[in-house]
């Protein structure tokens, strides 16, 4: 092995410091003795290694981390099972437009061919689920992990595979020239432009346009310039979940998120259809549901806004203009006029509709929490949610004020993401005050990572939704008119679990008690769960 006292520099080396080069400051990962190396760089570029439990865990960490800090972040597997665990986290993060890095080791080259332990194809395996895959090799490792990083940056962003052995990952490096990122300059998009004076002219004649905006628009740090537009042309905002606060949702004009909820759909979908304008900015439909695939009759009323082209039928837009979405919306700005739209005022009448169906409608239950929750965490407060029936009601009557203030897995759905998308959060960001809202069912789907939560010794807050039940799959038996099977969870004592896992931990069974928990866990260090339990039926009708 290299000695690693001398200041040659190995392969790993060159991987970690061009990783580093290109904003990559947190690695989440399990460790096997293919890795050893590689993490041993990292450590020496100033890139901090972060023990999970389970490498899916881990995966969903980085993308936790990356929605933070606007940057790649890195996944480290070894060779085989441990890389074959993270798929669904890897999946996860193609589906969420993250652009994560994964590293896995691989055995050496001299001993493939004919050694048969824990060897598998990773291309293979990851091939649908990853944007590229590529093995790093001693003469040109800066140059595959720069190429690496800039596939999984570009729009839409996704996760790139990098194969490591170890061999390699020990050699001295024959080039030491780490790859730096290129100085980029964004082309200007002035009212003059075609695409422009096409919208201009469109809003002009329309009396009732609307917003539909998404993931795109909130990353290009759309909203100000999208709330100016809305504003001038009177035009309602509905977001995508992964969108939720790129117009502030306290906003007359923010009609909130969408996808998911039948009822909130039925109010949204009616409005949408009422519009002779749909300006889809930044749109990622792969959030959206049936209803969403053809949600207008005149698809010439659909106009495409965005620099990523559509890989999807969901739906087919009259117009598309092509761009950064931000510079776009800013050169309409300058092109339109304040108009009078929407005479009928339809846009208000679903907004006072929609705050009804999501109104708390008892003094304890799922809507109550969500209520006392949104006072604790605030404008600042950041909120993960995991996959189920909570996160639907959640994501209807939460308020945004900020994007990226609530997380979760909106395109890919997967459970047990809530947790390790807080704790990646809570590591790229240790200020912010993070809260993790979780089902049981989750929770128990992932519970060692309150491990990670221990040894990382981070505050997060877990808010548990304790209703011995997979809710959101006993509600779909019941509408087919079937009985409910393999959905009913015991009762386990998470407070104690939490107890068990070196955190603090209670159960609560009114508004008042969560409150005070939530209060106080504010002040506490290390990690609190405060399980919230209710009866699953406090979901009927809900959303």
């Amino acid at each position: 092995m290299t000695n690693t006292t001398t200041n040659v520099s190995r392969v790993a080396d060159i991987v970690a410091k061009t990783l580093h080069a290109h904003g990559v400051r947190h690695a989440f990962g399990v460790p096997g003795g293919e890795v050893v190396t590689l993490i041993d760089g990292l450590e020496k570029a100033e890139i901090s290694f972060n023990l999970a439990r389970h490498e899916s865990s881990a995966a969903i960490m980085a993308a936790g981390a990356s929605a933070i800090s606007g940057r790649p972040e890195l996944l480290v597997t070894t060779v085989g099972p441990g890389l074959a665990n993270a798929v669904n986290g890897i999946a996860d993060a193609l589906q969420e437009r993250v652009p994560l890095i994964v590293v896995s080791g691989i055995v050496d080259r001299g001993t493939r061919a004919r050694y048969t332990h824990q060897v598998i194809d990773h291309t293979q395996l990851l091939r649908p689920i990853v944007k590229a895959s590529f093995e790093i090799e001693p003469e040109s490792a800066a140059s595959t992990v720069a190429r690496a990083l800039t596939i999984a940056t570009t729009e839409p962003m996704g996760p790139v595979h990098l194969d490591l052995s170890p061999m390699v990952a020990a050699l001295a490096s024959p080039n030491s020239k780490v790859i730096t990122p290129p100085t980029q300059f964004g082309t200007s998009v002035s009212v003059t432009d075609p695409g422009v004076r096409h919208l201009a002219e469109r809003i002009r004649a329309a009396e009732r346009p609307i917003i539909l905006a998404g993931l795109e628009a909130a990353r290009n740090n759309a909203g100000a310039a999208l709330q100016h537009l809305a504003e001038t042309i009177g035009a309602p905002v509905i977001t995508t979940y992964k969108a939720k606060g790129l117009l502030s949702e306290d906003h007359p004009m923010s009609l909130g998120g969408a996808g998911l909820s039948p009822l909130a759909d039925k109010v949204m979908l009616s409005l949408v259809n009422k519009s002779d304008l749909v300006l889809m900015i930044g749109y990622d439909p792969i959030e959206m549901r049936l209803g969403w695939l053809d949600f207008v009759e005149d698809r010439s009323n659909l106009v495409d806004i965005g620099k990523t082209a559509p890989d999807h039928a969901m739906h087919h837009a009259g117009t598309r203009v092509t761009g950064d979405p931000k510079a776009i919306v800013q050169a309409l700005n300058g092109s339109v006029i304040e108009k009078q739209t929407w005479i009928n005022a339809e846009p208000r009448v679903a907004k006072d509709e929609l705050g009804q169906i999501f109104a708390t409608r008892t003094a304890w239950g799922p809507h109550a929490i969500v209520d006392r929750l949104n006072d604790t965490a605030g404008t600042d407060g950041l909120v993960t949610a995991d996959s189920g029936a909570h996160r639907i009601l959640l994501s209807q009557k939460w308020v945004a004020t900020k994007p990226f203030s609530l997380l979760q897995s909106a395109g890919f759905c997967t459970m047990n993401a809530a947790l390790p998308l807080a704790i990646g959060a809570k590591v790229a960001d240790p200020s912010r005050r993070v809260f993790a809202v979780m089902g049981d069912g989750g929770l128990e789907m992932g519970i060692g990572e309150l491990a990670t939560l221990r040894d990382l010794n981070l505050s997060v807050t877990i808010v548990l939704f304790q209703d011995r039940s997979l809710a959101l799959i006993a509600l779909k038996q019941a509408s087919a008119g079937l009985a409910p099977a393999g959905v009913t969870l015991g009762e386990t004592d998470f407070a104690a679990v939490a107890r068990g896992f070196g955190g603090y931990g209670v159960n609560v069974e009114n508004s008042d008690e969560f409150s005070r928990e939530l209060e106080a866990a504010g002040k506490r260090g290390g990690f609190s769960l405060i399980a919230c339990r209710f009866d699953a039926n406090a979901y009927d009708g809900a959303f």
